[in-house]
């Protein structure tokens, strides 16, 4: 199996330091990206970061992978949270691939159906606690924590986690080969 890693970023939205910053850290470890979204071609975040997703999710396998990392930003919940990527997300997890998912991104996971009975994290704040609400609702067991690992499974909770994310994937990566 070839060193790649699918990064899932919003068609628009998604979260530019939530991207970036894993990104070069994942080519650093000597990984080879590549970015899906609701449809090939120019993806761009909420900061105008630009991305050009290669593939959709109807040319999708895990066996292509070793990890898929959910990007998130407003447009994740938006363009993401939905039965295209819910089919991702299982196919992964069924495939044994390492699972990752940043910001309100761990949502979407949950919504899938892999958090259930598992540790994570997701974005909140004083005034919007909806995706904390969402985890729990779908059966995770949430932790107030910037990085959580569960397994193959990595959620991290908005872009001041980025680097440390960026490092637990590649540890549950390295680990689980």
């Amino acid at each position: 199996m070839s060193k790649k890693i699918l990064m899932v970023v919003a068609e628009k939205d998604f979260m530019d330091e939530e991207y970036f910053v894993p990104r070069e850290f994942f080519e650093k470890s000597g990984y080879e990206v590549v970015v899906m979204s609701s449809k090939k071609g120019l993806t761009t975040g909420v900061f105008g970061g630009e991305v050009v997703a290669e593939i959709d999710p109807e040319n999708f396998d895990p066996k292509n992978f070793k990890a898929v990392v959910f990007v998130g930003g407003p447009g994740a919940v938006e363009y993401l949270d939905n039965q295209d990527f819910y089919e991702v997300v299982q196919k992964t997890e069924k495939e044994g691939v390492v699972l990752g998912a940043i910001c309100i991104s761990p949502v979407i996971l949950a919504g899938a159906g892999v958090l259930k009975n598992k540790d994570a994290t997701v974005w909140s704040s004083d005034m919007d606690k909806r995706g904390v609400a969402r985890l729990k609702q779908k059966g995770a067991l949430y932790k107030k924590e910037k990085v959580v690992v569960d397994g193959k499974i990595v959620t991290a909770n908005g872009p001041d986690a980025a680097t440390e994310f960026a490092e637990k994937v590649i540890e549950t990566v390295d680990k689980n080969s």
